[in-house]
């Protein structure tokens, strides 16, 4: 009996001390440093270069530990974008539709390698290539089928987009482009053709089958393929490029039709926090199995490699690779949204970024580079927080009153405590880490510049100014000086 209460004893205390280190790990010092980094950038990037909104959330140990909104969901009624802002997640779709197939071939109803006429009995397309192999399930996951990128509708020009009845029709006017297997071919047309497979396998409509057998089980109360009333009030507005005049257009909201399973889906960051942690699973929810975890791991492995090396395909995922550690995710672009996720199974983490506008050029701000950033900041620091305990550099005493954002002629310059050093950063840089500039104590209020680039005032004095109400009322950059922005 005594034996038996210790036991429980022990599980209790070691539950509790993983819940603990969960929920402070954000606390961390190095975490805190980077996640405060990883935020001053993205409001440069916001105010530099007038974008609307941006949510980004942050999985580890397959739970959401950090998420923020920044900017505006709406710039007109200036509702703050936050991580309950429902985005068009557009291609990312992608993937719940490769995790569809991926859940009825565990169940034995199709195989990756049957030709897609199996069970699409109606599809017929001129074969430029007659002596290739077949177009098998596989080919339409891993984009390497030799099918046209679109149906053959100018629906990205006139954002008229074709009925399933259409599309079948049309498949007969069409010809591939490539014999199966010898190219890589990013196509929007294979994967409306896998969501036809999950339909008329399963026996269930598309839509009804993500939310049955995906949606549902995941508890992503706020996703969706058609938006119901009652989320519309949460979805971000479109916003198109901003024009010269800074201005920027509201883009049409679009109805894929037909082609639905390769980019209609609408969610939050808090529910692709969900599905991601999901992908970093055992593959199961609640006891019950979702996907098989072995599935999981072939969904994420590379089926297809590039001629570079450095990137490839997985089922429904494009697989990155870098020198650090290998990335695995997809991103999307509808009129008015971009997005982007990215996982790192081996570290157990996840990066999601949905944005409402549509600013690919330049690269800073997107949602892409934001998580290449918080893959560079965060994930070291969170790698650093959960290995054996080691002294943090501590801060000076009183640092917190000299952070803040100083505007001069020139720009903003950021002061922040970082790691325990007091820096200086230029926010709306695309990477300011590359001249990040210490500012190392040197007496009272007083500080001197240590880095930052050649035509920087490097080794010169940093002095913060104090007013009657114990704030910053201006800096002294070596002979000029900034100001306090509010």
């Amino acid at each position: 009996m005594k034996r038996t209460t210790i036991i429980l004893l022990m599980v209790c205390l070691c539950l509790v001390s993983a819940q603990a280190q969960t929920e402070s790990i954000v606390e961390h010092p190095e975490v805190a440093s980077s996640l405060k980094l990883l935020s001053a950038w993205i409001e440069g990037q916001i105010e530099e270069r007038d974008l609307a909104g941006v949510s980004i959330g942050i999985v580890h140990d397959q739970k959401l530990i950090w998420a923020q909104g920044f900017g505006y969901s709406d710039l007109k009624k200036k509702i703050p974008a936050s991580p309950k802002t429902i985005y068009r997640i557009a291609s990312i779709t992608k993937t719940f539709t490769a995790t569809a197939i991926m859940q009825l071939r565990d169940e034995g109803k199709l195989q990756l390698d049957d030709p897609i006429t199996k069970y699409l009995p109606w599809f017929k397309i001129n074969n430029r290539h007659p002596d290739a192999p077949d177009i098998t399930i596989r080919h339409l996951l891993t984009h390497t089928s030799g099918l046209p990128r679109e149906s053959a509708f100018p629906y990205w020009t006139d954002f008229e987009f074709p009925t399933r009845e259409k599309m079948i029709e049309a498949l007969h006017d069409q010809e591939t482009i490539y014999a199966s297997e010898t190219k890589w071919k990013y196509s929007n047309l294979a994967f409306s053709l896998a969501g036809e497979i999950v339909a008329a396998v399963s026996g269930e409509a598309y839509e009804d089958y993500i939310s049955n057998h995906i949606l549902k089980p995941l508890k992503m109360t706020s996703t969706s393929l058609n938006l119901p009333k009652s989320d519309q009030k949460r979805l971000a507005v479109p916003y198109g490029k901003r024009k010269k005049d800074g201005t920027r257009d509201i883009d049409p909201m679009l109805d894929l039709k037909a082609i639905a399973p390769a980019g209609a889906m609408n969610s939050t960051v808090e529910d692709l926090a969900k599905y991601l942690a999901f992908h970093l699973s055992d593959g199961k929810v609640d006891g019950h199995e979702i996907l098989n975890v072995n599935t999981l791991k072939e969904m994420h492995r590379v089926h297809w490699l590039h001629p570079s090396w450095e990137s490839g395909w997985g089922l429904g995922f494009n697989v990155l690779h870098y020198a650090e550690r290998d990335l695995i995710g997809h991103g999307g672009g509808l009129p008015g949204y971009e997005s982007a996720i990215n996982m790192s199974p081996n570290e157990g983490i996840a990066v999601i970024v949905l944005a409402n506008a549509a600013d690919s050029e330049p690269y800073a701000g997107t949602p892409y580079s934001i998580t290449d950033r918080a893959f560079e900041w965060i994930v070291p620091a969170i790698a650093e927080a959960t290995a054996s305990p080691t002294i943090a550099k501590k801060a000076g005493p009183g640092w917190e009153r000299y952070e803040g954002k100083y505007r001069d002629r020139w720009g903003v310059s950021q002061v922040l405590i970082l790691h325990g050093e007091l820096v200086m950063i230029d926010p709306a840089a695309q990477n300011p880490m590359a001249s990040i500039r210490k500012l190392l104590p040197e007496g009272e209020n007083t500080f001197r510049i240590d880095g930052g680039s050649f035509y920087d005032n490097h080794g010169e004095l940093v002095v913060f100014e104090m007013g009657s109400s114990g704030k910053v009322s201006r800096v002294k950059v070596g002979e000029n000086y900034a100001y306090p922005v509010k």
